[in-house]
């Protein structure tokens, strides 16, 4: 056991998690997608349902016993761990002698003259083309240094963090599904700090998995730091990858690298891809976890690869390390070796919780292929036809559609795939990536930030904290969510207070009480901002919903007396409908976790389900004397063109004309008003920033590069954000997911460019009435405290 102090004079005990009154099992596969592995991979049977300390080692670790044992308990648990084993010797001939890079080879030397020494000396040139590749992708592992970094991490962990939480029965029903499947495993793993590349391996080998491959980002580390992470295991994709299709060694290092994963995958090497980008704060696939996933489903498409089994894995930090507290940091910039070690150290000082590992039922992507090629629908439209005309007052949006997929001018795959397998590509991170997301456990820091960034601005007494606290936990475990701590609530609170000690401050009062405020500083609004977004993913359609209620009261404000009257207002189900169906198609399907499976008005139905389950919206008879709210046009109104389309039952399938008018108003019950305000601040900071980046379409004058256009648009949120202390918009990753969603909405053109895309604005968008219209569009969807 470990204790924390803590200001106020208490000692916090920390234990390992309990089961409680529920405790979902989080993480169910697709059970339209994958029927047979949802039925096949559940740990029903498994009495395993407890948790372990991965970290804590002590002398039953080991195979000896005894005082000498116990000291270097570590050292010898560590020697006796099991590291998968290398690649075969011979992978850079049997790569050379596929069909990807035999094509290659047989167009290049079929440019000689039949000469055999010309011949000769073109084959052995590809063969040192493909040696110098194969090094930018991987090396051979070396046993010393796994088994040294083993050790030297594990002596990290323990002073970082309190320990490190596995749940037996996942790990249990991941060893009967490898040995069931017996195909190659792949995990597909959220991303939360640096961190994560060197622990999620650790874990792997010490529950007696073999020793994965661990994707990482070529440009993103220096290449000293590359060369050590490799010998760890660690593969890249190579840089000529992303140069233009025609290059000769773009063409070279495209085919190497996916004979190379299918080798990987034939010697049932486990291979480990981390889908979503860190340090985002919102749910958000990673270009290089596409790029190697793309790589995965393309060995499976050619027959080369029978089947993978995938598990989706989930990340939970109390704190993570290497968080960057402030938006203006650069992660553009290489790190180095001595940048990671000093970040690690420097965490190991501080002292950063618990950490929560877990692990998504396991199925099978042969499986999800089948069942997805045979649903797949060729209609979809993109989003500038979708919902442009509702922007600009045109007409209504087109809600028989889905989104396509936008996908960037200069971007190149490592493998080629036609528009079917692209879109079945998207669809497999999307699902990968919500299930990954939805079996994170929720820490207890997450809790405190959100109620002190969203609900307590101004501050809290400690008594008032707890009691939210444990409210917003039992609504986190209703709605099949896991958290990550336990305890008495009073010490799992002032442990949370006490790894945030930067962001508040505490008063002791007179009367007893503690006052539990929070800075407005940029690093602590920042800090609080980035941990409170752990929680909407819970929240999200709950949240898209109640922002589409808000956008609703904006249009009936003019007609009201007082914004007091609001309460009294009366909503038609339809158009309910229309305005969370217009968020919907707006935002990503990343951030709001829209599976692919689900269409849009499936995902509005469950939003307005949630809210009325949560006591937020109650039906209403609607009396001749009553303001309802109904803008729908009347010809829409005579039949609803998005009927029928999911098939879990028939709720999509039996809507009618007088269903549509059923009418909901907001509850009258007393924390109706500080729910909802809740709700709609979990996505205040994307929609704030999404407004404030149409105002800075002023400033683009001529087309410019993409990186610099970030840049400006990020500086100028800096700015904003000084004005009004509302540091939480100014985030370059939100800026990013603005850019990108006005390229799609067609706000923004996009020009290939040598060095990256060209922006600038298009011709409809010139005009200061459409960048008004946008505006407004974007500001009826964000809290207003006169609502």
């Amino acid at each position: 056991m470990k204790t924390w102090p803590v200001d106020l004079g208490s000692k916090l005990e920390v234990v390992t998690p309990f089961l409680g009154k529920h405790r979902p099992f989080v993480g169910r596969c697709c059970q339209r997608c994958t029927p047979k592995s949802w039925k096949s991979f559940f740990h029903k049977h498994l009495t395993s349902l407890g948790f372990c300390n991965v970290i804590k080692i002590t002398e039953e670790n080991t195979r000896y016993r005894g005082w000498l044992v116990r000291r270097l308990s570590y050292f010898l648990t560590v020697c006796d761990w099991q590291f998968c084993n290398d690649t075969p010797v011979n992978m850079q001939e049997r790569i050379f002698h596929s069909k990807r890079v035999q094509d290659i080879v047989s167009q290049k030397v079929s440019q000689g003259k039949g000469d055999a020494p010309v011949a000769s000396v073109s084959v052995a040139q590809w063969m040192k083309d493909i040696h110098r590749i194969l090094g930018q992708i991987q090396s051979a592992l070396s046993p010393f240094l796994l088994r040294l970094c083993s050790w030297a991490l594990l002596k990290l962990l323990n002073q970082m963090f309190l320990n490190v939480i596995l749940h037996k029965g996942q790990l249990e029903m991941l060893h009967r599904a490898v040995k069931t499947a017996d195909v190659p495993v792949v995990f597909l793993s959220s991303h939360k700090s640096e961190l994560d590349g060197l622990l999620l391996p650790l874990l792997l080998v010490s529950q007696g998995f073999s020793m994965p491959r661990v994707t990482w980002d070529y440009k993103a580390y220096t290449s000293k730091h590359r060369a050590l992470l490799t010998h760890l295991g660690g593969v890249f994709l190579p840089p000529a990858v992303e140069q233009v299709s025609d290059s000769r060694m773009g063409v070279l290092s495209r085919a190497v690298l996916a004979s190379y994963l299918e080798e990987l995958l034939l010697s049932r090497q486990r291979l480990l891809i981390f889908l979503e980008e860190p340090f985002s704060g919102v749910p958000q696939l990673s270009a290089s976890g596409r790029e190697w996933l793309a790589l995965v489903f393309n060995a499976l498409q050619t027959g080369n690869v029978p089947d993978v089994l995938i598990v989706p894995m989930g990340l939970s930090y109390d704190v993570a390390p290497g968080l960057i507290r402030s938006g203006r940091a650069n992660h553009t910039q290489p790190r180095s070796l001595w940048m990671s070690l000093r970040t690690i150290c420097r965490a190991a000082c501080q002292g950063l919780g618990c950490i929560r590992v877990d692990f998504a039922q396991p199925f099978s992507l042969q499986e999800y292929v089948a069942n997805s090629a045979f649903r797949q629908s060729s209609s979809g439209k993109h989003l500038e036809e979708l919902l442009l005309p509702e922007v600009l007052g045109k007409c209504p949006m087109n809600l028989d559609c889905e989104k396509l997929e936008y996908r960037s001018s200069d971007s190149y795959g490592a493998v080629a795939l036609n528009m079917k397998q692209q879109t079945l590509m998207d669809n497999l991170s999307l699902h990968s990536l919500s299930t990954a997301v939805s079996c994170s456990a929720i820490m207890a820091v997450g809790i405190t930030s959100a109620l002190l960034l969203h609900k307590h601005q101004e501050g809290v007494f400690l008594s008032q904290l707890m009691q939210d606290f444990v409210w917003l936990t039992e609504e986190i475990l209703l709605r099949n969510y896991d958290v990550g701590f336990s305890g008495q609530v009073r010490h799992v609170v002032l442990h949370t207070l006490s790894l945030l000690r930067r962001c508040v401050s505490l008063h002791r009062l007179s009367l007893g009480d503690v006052l539990v405020a929070p800075r407005r500083t940029e690093a602590a609004v920042t800090e609080l901002s980035r941990h409170s977004a752990a929680l909407l993913p819970v929240f999200i359609q709950e949240a898209v919903g109640a922002c589409a209620i808000n956008a609703l009261l904006v249009e009936l404000l003019p007609y009201l007396g007082s914004p007091e009257q609001l309460r009294d207002a009366v909503f038609v189900q339809e158009e309910l409908y229309n305005k969370t169906a217009s968020l919907v198609q707006l935002l990503p399907r990343d951030i709001i976790l829209r599976q692919p499976c689900q269409s849009v008005y499936y995902y509005c139905q469950v939003a307005m389900d949630k809210l009325i389950q949560d006591g937020l919206l109650v039906a209403e008879e609607v009396t001749s004397d009553r303001l309802a709210c109904d803008a729908a046009q009347k010809n829409f109104t005579k039949k609803l063109l998005w009927k029928a389309t999911d098939g879990f039952e028939d709720s999509d399938s039996d809507y009618d004309e007088e269903a549509g008018k059923q009418c909901f108003k907001l509850s009258h019950l007393e924390n109706c008003t500080d729910v909802f305000m809740f709700l709609c601040c979990l996505l205040g900071p994307l929609l704030k920033t999404m407004r404030r980046a149409v105002v800075f379409l002023e400033e683009l004058e001529c087309p410019q590069p993409e990186s610099q256009y970030m840049e400006k648009l990020h500086q100028f949120l800096l700015r904003k954000a000084n004005e009004d202390c509302s540091f939480d918009c100014a985030n370059k990753t939100l800026a990013a997911v603005s850019i990108t969603i006005y390229k799609e909405l067609g706000v923004l053109r996009e020009l290939p460019g040598q060095t990256g895309p060209f922006l600038h604005l298009s011709q409809t968008f010139a005009a200061k009435a459409n960048q008004e219209k946008l505006e407004k569009f974007i500001e009826q969807f964000i809290w207003q405290s006169a609502c």
